[in-house]
């Protein structure tokens, strides 16, 4: 007897095409186990030729990121139809499962079943195992209908130079033979008994369309379904890894050995190599040099088009799709070692930076990290931006504007080519008024050590930030020095740019100025310069803070002492990257509001979902090809939220939000202000200037 609720002619007691079931269940397994293990073999060559890359330490949080991540698609829903659908298809393969497991086991024994699944259980599982099936045949005719019809745009990637589309409606369409296959297998026996039951909702349907068929075509049909499903089982996983479809099989290991460091921080040039003069080259500049988790992240990409759906470098029309980073080395690492034939020297491939990713690609990224946040699988795209970056760079291939901002802070210790000895000017205004900032010597104390780097200490319109914060740092008795010429640039950008050199130089300098100093903590009005001393700066052991952190804490302790609200205007914070999702800091800024009083709104694209302004990292030394700025997208997005005013903390976001004030002739109808400078003007106990 067959467990669940049919007994019929066994495939394991038959012959099929002049063959016993169990001899043809043994040939295809045979075939398709030595096809897989073949296949599977060659996808590892490039794995283990590739760079090391430790990924297997705190098991225990990996299998919890898996088990939320992976197991349980926490990251589907976000795109909410095809999110559901995923979701149904993924559950479904879980439960019919075991369903294959059984088919297979049937073809060697006569009603065969899987431990536990025997008697009433048995009977239960098939019953969940066929409405389980009738979804997952809905969801594939849904998403076959989506593609073809529906055709979202992030489908469809604008700098895609050939289609997997087709493998797409290949794996729907084998998805759904497997269905229908078990369908008729089951609904065979039911239309031979001439019976339908609710139960087997899929099964029935088969059995009322086999319902005129006689005895002996029942059988053949039976038997014909069984194998058809089976052969389709075993072609389908042989099929997985040659296609783009092979995240089916490597996308649960992508998630368990993702990355668990701190969203900002940046790989090292090779793990394992302190010394750069150790290393031969730095960078990628073929497909061996990625380390083996980028390999498996290419293995992976399900080519959803969710990176570049919420890229702004996408969005604004530059040559960049973070979609197309992973398509394209897939289909190069496809190519370089194929199936079938040597590997492929590297002197006979096409040039991996250059020919297959371009320079352009490269350097249009601003490493905001909103691919990495909605990739549903965790996909690593920085690391792997900054390594093409850091090749490009020992190769002398560097835009102009950026070749000069790396000279003047080699020569200078910032990117605007500014005197060093002026470096601590701004804590004076131009009037001579005190900022409440004052300039440490070497062996001075202080409680707050205000790290300015390099735009906060030259340009004029983010001293005024920061001579806003000192003053309020004053105000609530707080004291605050820094380090004038002793300091220079955090070297974030300057790493991100690729040059790990001159940062290494940068590093150095910034702790040896900071050693020399005792304090409390260190603050900044920079999300950036934090970034680097949390997580570019390993031998820092003083607690670092940005100041929206430290203005919520002001206000909330009563240092600083809010004046009844009197501006009816709407706010709306703006989330800075490096503040936001890469630093996890969220509720600060908007604690500080709360407690100002003021009216506010989120925009469509706020906290970790936020729309890059383009104004940090590189891009203010760089512009590249776009068709828009992504600044002037941000406040259009604000306009659609309903403000009036636009809340940054960021000195770059600033910068590129008032640019793109002026560009768009918003002058009048909105404002971008720093949070200290709104803090500023809604304290009472803000000093007089």
């Amino acid at each position: 007897m067959r467990a669940g609720f049919l007994s019929a002619l066994s495939p394991a007691e038959q012959s099929f095409l002049g063959l016993p079931g169990p001899v043809l269940q043994g040939l295809l397994l045979l075939v398709a186990g030595v096809a897989l293990g073949w296949i599977l073999a060659r996808r590892l060559a490039l794995l283990r030729r590739a760079a090391p890359d430790p990924r297997t330490d705190r098991p225990g949080l990996r299998l919890r990121r898996l088990l939320k991540v992976g197991f349980g698609q926490s990251r589907q829903p976000r795109y909410p139809v095809a999110g559901i659908l995923h979701i149904l298809i993924f559950v479904g393969f879980l439960v019919l499962s075991l369903r294959s497991l059984t088919l297979l086991g049937e073809g060697f024994v006569a009603g065969f079943a899987l431990p536990g699944l025997g008697g009433a259980a048995g009977h239960v599982y098939a019953s969940v195992k066929d409405w389980t099936a009738l979804v997952v045949l809905v969801c594939c005719v849904v998403a076959a209908w989506r593609r073809a019809v529906v055709k979202p745009a992030r489908y469809h990637d604008r700098h895609a130079t050939r289609s997997h589309g087709s493998e797409a409606y290949l794996i729907l369409g084998l998805i759904a033979l497997l269905m229908l296959a078990d369908a008729f297998y089951e609904g065979s026996d039911l239309a031979e008994r001439g019976e339908t039951t609710a139960a087997l909702p899929l099964a029935s349907a088969a059995s009322r369309l086999l319902g005129g068929l006689s005895a002996s075509a029942l059988d053949q049909v039976h038997l014909s379904a069984f194998w058809i499903h089976n052969a389709a089982l075993l072609f389908f996983l042989c099929y997985l890894p040659v296609s783009k479809h092979f995240h089916v099989l490597s996308a649960l290991p992508n998630v368990y050995f993702s990355n668990l460091e701190p969203a900002g921080k940046i790989k090292p040039p090779r793990y394992g190599v302190e010394d750069l003069d150790e290393l031969d080259s730095l960078g990628v500049s073929k497909l061996e040099d990625f380390t083996w988790k980028h390999i498996l992240d290419f293995y992976s990409c399900t080519d959803c088009g969710r990176c570049s759906d919420n890229c702004p470098a996408y969005a604004t029309g530059t040559p960049l799709s973070p979609r197309m980073i992973s398509v394209k080395c897939r289909d190069e690492a496809y190519d370089a070692y194929p199936i079938l034939g040597k590997v492929k020297p590297v002197g006979e491939r096409r040039s991996l930076l250059g020919d297959v990713i371009t320079e352009g690609e490269v350097w249009a990224c601003t490493t905001c990290g909103a691919c990495e946040e909605t990739c549903p699988i965790l996909i690593e795209y920085v690391d792997k931006i900054v390594d093409f970056r850091r090749h490009l760079v020992e190769e002398g291939r560097v835009p102009a504007t950026i070749q000069k901002a790396l000279a003047d802070t080699e020569k200078k210790g910032n990117p605007y080519g500014k005197m060093p000895r002026k470096r601590g000017d701004w804590v004076q205004d131009p009037d001579g008024a005190d900022s409440g900032v004052r300039v440490l010597k070497k062996g001075e104390e202080t409680e707050d050590l205000f790290f300015t780097d390099s735009c906060a200490a030259y340009d004029p319109r983010i001293q005024e930030i920061a001579r806003a914060f000192g003053r309020l740092l004053g105000a609530a008795g707080r004291d605050c020095g820094t380090l004038g010429r002793d300091e220079v640039d955090s070297g974030h950008e300057v790493r991100r740019m690729g040059e790990e050199g001159l940062f290494e130089v940068l590093r150095d300098r910034n702790l040896e100025a900071l050693e020399s100093r005792d304090f409390d903590r260190i603050v900044t009005t920079d999300p950036h310069a934090l970034n680097a001393l949390k997580n570019d700066y390993p031998d820092l052991n003083e607690p670092v803070v940005h100041h929206t952190q430290v203005l919520a804490e002001l206000l909330a302790s009563g240092a600083l002492k809010p004046k009844p609200a009197t501006d009816d205007r709407t706010y709306v914070f703006h989330d800075p990257c490096y503040l936001g999702r890469q630093g996890g800091i969220y509720d600060a800024p908007r604690e500080v509001l709360a407690r100002l009083g003021l009216q506010t709104r989120e925009m469509e694209r706020t906290r970790s979902r936020s729309f890059c302004c383009g104004g940090g990292s590189l891009y203010l030394f760089y512009e590249g090809e776009s068709d828009s700025r992504m600044g002037e997208q941000r406040l259009q997005q604000a306009e659609e939220a309903g403000a009036q005013v636009v809340v940054t903390a960021c000195p770059f976001c600033l910068i590129n939000l008032e640019d793109a004030i002026k560009t768009t002739g918003r002058s009048e109808a909105m404002e971008v202000i720093d949070i200290a400078e709104l803090v500023a003007r809604h304290v009472e106990n803000e000093p007089e200037v």
